[in-house]
């Protein structure tokens, strides 16, 4: 097993995570491929420990632990696998890849609404929509006197 050639993989402008914090795993992949798939084992699982990272803050420990619970085990710890590919090192960059992207995405703080009110055209719009149903609605009433029936 040979580690990536850089040493750290950055995940925001304010977090790299040292390569020595990932540690991968690797086994046969499944599905067609004859003697080829049963020899070699290019199925890859990167496996990194959330919950004992030196390189994260709380509140990014908190964030992603929330947000990719799907992806992190009673231990604390994210997997993530590819078997996408019949070679072992796109596999193992397949998984660093998705890997920076989960985690870029779970410690992106989303933009709070600013409240805004809705201008005098869209005002108008919503109140010519409400007399076109209505006049639709009015069409469709009996039309005469009340028969009781």
């Amino acid at each position: 097993m040979t580690e990536p050639t850089t040493d750290t993989i950055t995940i925001t402008a304010e977090l790299t995570i040292p390569a020595a914090e990932l540690s991968f795993r690797f086994s046969r992949s499944s599905g067609p491929g004859g003697q080829h798939v049963n020899r070699s084992e290019t199925r890859v699982e990167l496996r990194f420990d959330v919950a004992h990272s030196p390189s994260l803050t709380d509140e990014q420990r908190a964030r992603i632990l929330s947000r990719l619970a799907g992806y992190v085990d009673g231990g604390g710890e994210l997997h993530i696998v590819s078997s996408a590919t019949r070679s072992q090192a796109d596999n193992r960059a397949d998984t660093v890849a998705r890997f920076q992207a989960l985690l870029a995405a779970a410690l992106h703080r989303r933009k709070r609404r600013v409240a805004t009110r809705p201008t005098g055209a869209a005002r108008r719009q919503r109140l010519e929509q409400k007399h076109r149903r209505a006049g639709i609605k009015q069409t469709r009433q009996r039309v005469g006197g009340d028969d009781g029936g």
